[in-house]
């Protein structure tokens, strides 16, 4: 096969985003596959080249942990394709900064940019629709557009997510709807590789509209969600504790990318 692209050394860093959170499968390193898996995948398979791939993400990791412990590890890799989500933890958080964040992302993508490999950044969700992130909607927009304005000044390419709308669909979120589900990192896949510039064979998720549900069902899937998820997301903000405690990198170094899952459609 020509090859059709230039990369051969993907390194993918950031929090329960990149790690595929919400897309659990045992047959997965780490047991959860995601986008990023998606990804490289899809880049493996359309290359002959010696493709390499690592993902340094672990769940629940703010801004300045991910700068701290995985942009100098991810570029010691020598990698010639980065992917990088980052803030969004911070973002829901009451009281944080958008503008003080960016600043700190405008050095990161400058560090990672710094050896010439293509950087791809994304902008965050537009989650106006749900119960609880629906109030950062605001801070979501204005760290996006700190995101786009870092990306042009550094020659990073962004998958504009607040532009995907089929995102808006709660079929493209897990039961906790902080993380995407299989359908949801399909998408997100496909995305990323159309803002490479990659021919896919992941088709486009267009979902036929949801019918209306009563009130009263609505509101007991809120509360039973709020149960099972919020309030213990709550507590770990009480107890400064994290999802992501004792948890480390599923693919911690390069390796080689096996093509042998099937997709949700």
């Amino acid at each position: 096969m020509t090859d059709p692209h230039p990369w051969t050394r993907y390194v993918a860093i950031g929090d329960s985003f990149t790690e595929g959170i919400g897309d659990p499968d045992p047959a997965a390193v780490g047991g959860h596959r995601g986008w990023a898996d998606r990804v490289a995948e899809a880049l493996a398979a359309r290359t002959e080249a010696d493709f390499r791939y690592a993902n340094t993400a672990v769940r629940g990791r703010l801004l300045g942990q991910i700068i701290d412990d995985q942009v100098e590890a991810a570029l010691a890799l020598r990698p010639d394709l980065v992917t990088v989500s980052a803030g969004g933890n911070d973002v829901i958080r009451p009281g944080s900064d958008p503008d003080a964040l960016a600043e700190r992302y405008d050095g990161m993508i400058a560090s990672l940019r710094r050896d010439g490999a293509t950087v791809v950044l994304f902008t965050g969700p537009d989650v106006g629709m749900t119960p609880v992130l629906g109030m950062v909607r605001g801070k979501t927009a204005v760290y996006n557009e700190h995101l786009h304005a870092i990306a042009l000044k550094h020659g990073a390419l962004v998958t504009n997510l607040w532009a995907l709308r089929v995102l808006r669909d709660p079929r493209m979120w897990a039961p906790d709807r902080l993380h995407h589900s299989p359908v949801g990192h399909a998408t997100v896949a496909a995305a990323v590789l159309d803002t490479l510039g990659v021919p896919h064979d992941l088709a486009p998720s267009t979902p036929e509209p949801l019918a209306a549900r009563p009130w009263r069902e609505a509101r007991a899937e809120d509360l039973g969600w709020a149960r099972e998820y919020l309030v213990p997301w709550v507590v770990r903000r009480i107890r400064h504790t994290s999802s992501g405690d004792g948890v480390t990198a599923k693919r911690p170094q390069l390796g080689p990318v096996v093509c042998d899952h099937a997709d949700p459609v």
